[in-house]
């Protein structure tokens, strides 16, 4: 979902639509994925074990990229949250999809991190990216740079540079629609969690029923029994199929439409980030400018100098930005098309399926009757 294609000047040693978790050990408290990478000259591929915490020091390494020009324009692919290991049902929902179906959902969605962020013309550089990916070692005992995120929070007062009006229409109705699909993608996705939630809980209540219609079961030479008994099993194996559809048909919405509605809400927040860091450039610039304007003539030299500077950043960041933002509206639109004929198309399937099964359960109650 939302990958580009693997543009020249990577360092990488690995195909960036070839990278798989193809399985998670789970000791105590911490997760390790097992990531399978294929190798481009072809001969073999790589075998990495993995934790969240060297996950998050890749992002760390990617968010550290100050010498790259326009880095701050990057629309960073978003890496999911910590999978809470052991705790409340609460903070299990705080994941929404990805907390559900085991780790599944999980994996894949860390799957897509690494093929997005593997596939990016300017993150894929990073030497971080190929240890990542390649170096059995764990790779957390290398040397992180500054980070820009933390850079940027450190005062509280930036947060009203959001309503900042910008210079670039382009960049101002960017702004305007990723505040209003924002809002939307993520109550859409909270509400179609809600929907799987309750297939997830039918479900399980067809299960529970299935199971006590067993209970009625009597024996004996009695005919009225025996037939009563024929009944409850029969109708143990239908609600059993009940059950059966109902979990597929959420397990078919997890997968397809409810992971590409999580990422897609993820991927908003991501560019609303990008949108604020650049906002905060422009202010820096605009109060860079004032200062020059200002300044007196012993300063004048200097202040010129940090105009100068600050404009040419925010001239990198601007151009990149506007790549990112018209990459991201074209990916986004493929990505939604994608999981949306998946999604029908499992449903289908399993429609019919449950359709050929159902209509042998009417056959055998039809004889009985």
């Amino acid at each position: 979902m939302m990958e580009e294609e693997k543009e020249v000047g990577s360092i990488l040693s690995v195909h960036s639509h070839n990278i798989n978790i193809s399985e998670v050990l789970r000791d105590g408290d911490t997760l390790t994925f097992l990531i399978i990478s294929q190798k481009l000259s072809g001969t073999g591929e790589y075998h990495v074990h993995r934790t969240f915490d060297d996950f998050d020091w890749l992002q760390q390494h990617l968010f550290s990229q100050q010498d790259e020009p326009g880095i701050q324009g990057v629309i960073f692919p978003p890496l999911p949250a910590r999978f809470p290991v052991n705790t409340s049902a609460k903070v299990m929902k705080q994941l929404g999809f990805l907390g559900l179906e085991e780790f599944k959902p999980y994996c894949k969605a860390l799957e897509t991190f690494l093929r997005q962020v593997a596939a990016h013309s300017i993150l894929s550089k990073n030497k971080a990216v190929e240890i990542f990916l390649t170096n059995s070692e764990p790779p957390g005992g290398h040397k992180k740079g500054k980070n820009i995120f933390n850079r940027l929070s450190q005062a509280v007062e930036e947060m009203r540079k959001e309503s900042h009006k910008d210079v670039d229409e382009f960049f101002q109705t960017a702004r305007e629609q990723n505040l209003a699909l924002t809002s939307c993608t993520k109550t859409a996705a909270e509400k179609f969690l809600d929907v799987v939630l309750t297939e997830q809980k039918i479900a399980v209540a067809c299960g529970h029923f299935s199971a006590a219609l067993q209970l009625c079961v009597e024996s004996g030479e009695d005919p009225d029994k025996q037939a009563f008994t024929k009944v409850c099993v029969k109708l143990s194996e239908v609600f059993e199929s009940m059950k059966k559809n109902m979990a597929s048909v959420a397990e078919n919405n997890v997968i397809t439409l409810g992971l590409g509605l999580d990422l897609e809400s993820r991927y908003q927040e991501a560019e609303k980030e990008m949108l604020f860091r650049r906002t905060c450039k422009l202010v820096e610039l605009e109060n860079a400018r004032r200062n020059a304007e200002k300044a007196k003539p012993v300063k004048k030299t200097a202040m010129e100098e940090v105009k100068q500077a600050t404009e040419t950043e925010f001239g990198h960041i601007s151009g990149v930005a506007k790549q990112e933002i018209q990459r991201f509206q074209k990916a986004r639109v493929q990505m939604l098309q994608q999981v949306l004929v998946q999604w029908c198309e499992k449903q289908l399937l399993t429609a019919k399926e449950s359709a050929d099964r159902f209509n042998k359960h009417l056959q055998v109650l039809r004889g009985m009757a």
